[in-house]
Order: structure tokens, then sequence, then C-alpha cells
């Protein structure tokens, strides 16, 4: 009888700290805007390190989108003028080879 008075007051102190630690966990809050940019922008700056990173995080933190390369400059100009060509299959395949050397 002893045994079982306590393994019960075992039982009843272990569920009422179960109860207090759960009611002291902070509940977890929404992200505000910019910490959601922020957690964007710090996963699209994965490989960026130094000067590079900090560019590109101010920039993105900013909203401003990044600067094309002279290559998608390249690929966007050669899609258009084989679109407005309508060509297809082979030969908008050797257009778009030769338009994107130079």
């Amino acid at each position: 009888m002893l045994t079982q008075l306590r393994v019960l007051c075992a039982m009843s102190l272990l569920a009422t700290c179960a109860s207090l630690a759960a009611q002291d966990a902070p509940a977890k809050k929404d992200l505000t805007p910019q910490q959601q940019r922020m957690s964007t922008c710090n996963t699209q700056a994965t490989g960026k390190q130094g000067d590079d990173r900090k560019t590109f995080m101010s920039s993105c933190l900013k909203g401003e989108q990044p600067a094309k390369t002279t290559q998608q400059q390249k690929m966007t100009s050669c899609n258009k003028d084989a679109s407005a060509k309508s060509l297809k299959g082979d030969a908008r395949k050797a257009f778009m080879s030769t338009c994107l050397k130079g």
C-alpha cells in the first residue's frame, strides 16, 4: 500500500511538472515581413562570401532585382529574335547557338 502511494505521488508530481513546462514554452511567433525577406535572401545568398554576399544581401533586402549578366541579356535577346522569326526545332537550336556565340 505504501508503494502504491509513493507511485501515485510521483506520477502526480511528474504530471504537474509537465504541465508547468508546457506553460513556460513560448508560443511560436509569426515572422514579420522583414524577417521573412531576410530568411529568403539568406537562402538565396548560399555560396556567396565576403563583399559579394554583402552586396547581394543589401540589394535583396531592398527588394531590388539583380542586374542581368551579359549572358542573360544575350539569351533574352536571342530568344525574342527566335520567337519573332517563328523558329522551331533544329532551326531554333542552330539560330540560338549562333546568336549566343556572338
